[in-house]
């Protein structure tokens, strides 16, 4: 008689244990998920932003002319001379007035590093080409956009004025435009011309930067930064 053949009683469990690897393998742990996950995250926010700012109105009004300007401030230089991004806002702001847009300015902004104020330094320009000293109003103390908008429009519910055509470089507009949407005036925003020399890495950083802004806003100061005009 042969000798019967051994069995091959393993088997089954190399196939278990081959299965429970090939699972494993296929599985990510949850360090992968979550930075994964956060990826996502990032890039829905971000998507949130950009669409945001593309769908942001112009204006929510038919007017032409209002009661103010706003000119939306920007920091000086070192010296306290507007920078060329300001100039660009001040004269700006100051053929608007000459167009008969609207009597009265204001310039919104506050201190910056060097210590100088923004709206001041805007305003000092735009008496500088003509606008009289009766027209100007300025506001010295807001520190970004939000407070751009709503300490100005204190200014204008002092004075009983409810509309204003707001001027800014145009890649600030769009910001602009989302947190004016939440104020009861009528408004319609207006792009000062470039005075610098304007590059596709320069204008494609100052974009990026304000879709950054604008995620922040969407995402915190929106809900934290309250101001009661």
């Amino acid at each position: 008689m042969s000798a019967a053949r051994p069995q091959r009683k393993r088997a089954p469990q190399k196939r278990a244990s081959l299965r429970s690897a090939a699972k494993s393998r296929r599985r990510p742990n949850w360090k992968v998920r979550g930075v994964l996950a956060a990826a996502l995250a990032v890039i829905a926010v971000f998507g949130w932003a950009i669409l945001a700012r593309q769908l942001a109105p112009r204006s929510n009004t038919s007017l032409s002319r209002f009661d103010a300007i706003i000119v939306l401030g920007t920091p000086a230089d070192r010296d306290g001379n507007p920078t060329p991004r300001g100039l660009a806002r001040a004269t700006e702001g100051a053929r608007e007035y000459e167009r008969g847009v609207a009597p009265h300015i204001i310039f919104s902004g506050g201190s910056t590093s060097h210590g100088f104020v923004e709206a001041q330094v805007l305003a000092r320009a735009a008496e500088a080409q003509g606008v009289p000293e009766s027209a100007v109003f300025v506001e010295p103390r807001a520190r970004d956009t939000i407070q751009n908008v709503c300490y100005s429009e204190r200014i204008m519910n002092e004075h009983g004025w409810h509309s204003a055509e707001v001027v800014s470089n145009g890649w600030h507009l769009e910001r602009a435009a989302l947190i004016l949407g939440h104020t009861p005036l009528e408004w319609s925003v207006h792009a000062a011309p470039s005075f610098e020399r304007e590059t596709g890495t320069h204008e494609a950083f100052m974009t990026a930067q304000e879709i950054v802004k604008t995620v922040r806003y969407l995402v915190w100061t929106r809900q934290t930064e309250k101001c009661e005009p």
